[in-house]
């Protein structure tokens, strides 16, 4: 028999809340449906979202806001030439004291040695080396020229290993040693990676050996190549960022003290190893103007410590471009989770990882899917939207219209006449479950089945209630897609107009049937979601004429319906079907367009439909036009203001599906 699991309980460490109820969506699609109905694309919204962030959680725009706040306190900690100053000013006092020492020596070597100090070269490296030999006089003026010595050899150590400086305070000469084993040991590994051969037993013994070194405590070769590619970046960055006159002393200063320490030929090694590694890195001024980066504070600060300011400006200048998301194939995989949390902390991470994990829900949940590369709502999101939609227009109507439209016996075909039949297949109507029963119980009964056996149903064991039959009305409602409408701002309003219809047939008149036709050069029918996903189209031509033609064969499906044909539109017909069916376009429209989609207009007429237009614009050569629509046909011209076009669309629906006699 096995043991059952054990588990382990601690102290919560942050992140998360573990007792959090599992990610819900729904908020967030409710937020990405706002745009959505403003006429935005699905990946729109969704990179709206992003960027604003959810309620509970930030978006991109705050966490870039916050790297831009790091990047000012990282200008802001002091100045690059920190070394080059601190040795300027050894140097003097070295001077001084020895000056001081050789004042009271009347002999003829105190005054030559006064001379020798006193043409020593203005650059403080060539100083500095022409003084290698010098006897100091002066234990003060020793104890200073050592320090430079010291200082430098750590300074640039620590410019290429982080904390260098602070592990060799005190370093005697086996320590020393040892960092030259360690360079010789890393530069003979670096090599051996780029000529391809394995060296995961070699990395491993390498990191046992002077893992002391690396406090950071890289796990592999690859992590560790890139933490000493990025200093040796951000040292190459910093040392173009100082004047050339400055860049040239502190070059000839640096490579004094590896000359002195041996290591010359081992750093040159590194540098060349490093670059071949991690070329993608600012090593050469390549990007341009701000390769140079402008330090804003006034400490000076010693080489490794302007390092590790320009490695973290490098750092956060990545991390702000990754936010950003404004680069072909942007995605919010590539925002790196580690410097997130190194730049603002564990809680910025937990944001990042609720907005990387918004999209993936969305799609597992149901609402999105891909296809073709392209991000759609799913049915299930444009119901949601739909009814969204809906909603808004029940706010707008007028207290004395119909009142509340719930219907709860939404799905059955009519009223129950009492009898029932057997079901066939394309049925409608409620099942009669208690007959249905009985066919099934008398069915077994006949096959000699035992009594207190299971019921089993079959195919033929169904019947349906029979329904009298309801006034159906089947309904095109022609939406025009032209730019124009992008451009007045009603294209937002006209596409949520029509997911409110579409909710308000689907889910409160079922029996009735929806056709959404687009128009702009040529019409198409669209299905609700790719209605919702749908943006304007910057294309010229208004082809009512078209979209005409289209909805008279949708309605032909249905004879005994109701026939309904809406048009939203701003401008007068541009564009027609040539008899090869390609689209024409002419502006000021052609006496042909008018003559075409007139036609069009008296062939739905003869069919008994009714065609109403909402107009959203004054242009007389417009209004002209439906108006000679409304004559021909009898239907209505509506000129609503966009924001009402939604409840002047279902109010006129909701009339016209009673009939004409309803109307009369």
């Amino acid at each position: 028999m096995s043991s059952l699991p054990g588990y382990r309980y601690g102290p919560w460490d942050g992140g998360p809340d573990p007792l959090a109820s599992p990610f819900d969506v729904g908020g967030a699609l409710d937020e990405m449906g706002d745009s959505i109905l403003d006429g935005r694309s699905p990946r729109e919204a969704l990179d709206d979202l992003l960027r604003r962030g959810t309620q509970d959680r930030k978006g991109l725009d705050e966490l870039r806001r916050a790297v831009e706040k790091r990047r000012r306190e990282a200008r802001d900690r002091g100045r690059l030439d920190g070394t080059l100053e601190q040795v300027k000013e050894l140097l003097e006092t070295a001077k001084d004291a020895e000056k001081r020492e050789l004042f009271p020596d009347p002999s003829d070597d105190a005054r030559m040695r006064e001379m020798n100090l006193a043409t020593l070269p203005d650059d403080p490296a060539r100083a500095v080396r022409q003084l290698a030999d010098y006897d100091w006089r002066s234990e003060e003026a020793q104890q200073a020229y050592d320090e430079i010595k010291d200082l430098l050899q750590k300074e640039v150590l620590d410019s290429q290993f982080k904390g260098m400086k602070n592990a060799l305070q005190n370093a005697s000469p086996e320590d020393m040693q040892r960092v030259k084993d360690m360079m010789a040991d890393l530069n003979s590994m670096l090599e051996a990676d780029a000529r391809g051969e394995d060296t995961d037993q070699q990395f491993a013994d390498f990191m046992d050996k002077h893992g002391e070194f690396f406090p950071e405590n890289p796990q592999s070769l690859e992590e560790l190549t890139d933490a000493l590619a990025r200093r040796a970046s951000a040292a190459e960055r910093l040392m173009r960022s100082l004047s050339q006159e400055q860049r040239q002393e502190l070059a000839d200063l640096m490579s004094t003290a590896m000359e002195d320490l041996g290591l010359q030929a081992e750093m040159s090694r590194l540098s060349e190893a490093l670059r071949g590694a991690r070329p993608d890195l600012d090593w050469g001024g390549k990007r341009g103007r701000g390769s140079r980066e402008r330090m804003t504070g006034e400490d000076p600060l010693g080489l490794g410590e302007a390092t590790d300011a320009l490695e973290e400006l490098a750092e956060l200048d990545e991390l702000a471009g990754a936010l950003n998301q404004d680069y072909p194939g942007a995605s919010l995989e590539d925002v790196d989770a580690d410097a997130v949390a190194r730049a603002l902390g564990r809680s910025a991470v937990d944001d990042l990882k609720a907005l990387q994990e918004l999209e993936r829900e969305l799609e597992r949940q149901g609402y999105l899917n891909r296809r073709n590369g392209q991000l759609e709502l799913t049915p299930r999101a444009v119901r949601r939207l739909g009814a969204s939609a809906l909603t808004k227009v029940f706010k707008n109507l007028d207290a004395r219209g119909r009142g509340a439209h719930d219907v709860h016996d939404a799905g059955s075909a009519g009223d129950l006449t009492g009898s029932s039949r057997e079901w066939r297949f394309g049925d409608e109507q409620p099942l009669d479950v208690v007959r249905t029963v009985r066919n099934a119980v008398l069915r077994r009964a006949g096959e000699g089945a035992r009594p207190g056996s299971a019921v089993r149903l079959a195919v033929e064991d169904f019947e349906v209630a029979e329904t009298e039959r309801r006034t159906t009305a089947a309904v095109c409602l022609l939406v025009d897609l032209s730019y124009s409408m992008a451009l007045r701002g009603t294209w937002g309003i006209a596409k949520s107009t029509a997911l409110a219809l579409h909710s308000l047939i689907t889910t409160q008149y079922p029996q009735d049937k929806l056709h959404v036709i687009g128009f702009s050069d040529y019409a198409r029918q669209l299905n609700p979601t790719e209605l919702a996903g749908l943006d304007s189209e910057m294309v010229q031509g208004t082809n009512l004429q078209h979209a005409l033609l289209l909805a008279g064969r949708q309605l032909a499906k249905y004879p005994d319906a109701e026939p309904v044909v809406l048009v939203v539109t701003d401008g007068e017909p541009t564009a027609h079907l040539l008899r090869d069916g390609t689209p024409w376009f002419h502006w000021p429209a052609m006496p042909e367009t008018l003559e075409l989609t007139l036609a069009e207009v008296d062939k739905l007429t003869r069919r008994g439909a009714t065609i109403n237009v909402f107009m959203l614009d004054d242009e007389p050569r417009l209004v002209e036009f439906v108006e000679e629509v409304a004559h021909r046909n009898g239907g209505r011209v509506f000129s609503p203001d966009a924001e009402n076009l939604g409840s002047y669309v279902v109010q006129d629906y909701m009339r016209s599906r009673a009939g004409r006699r309803a109307r009369a």
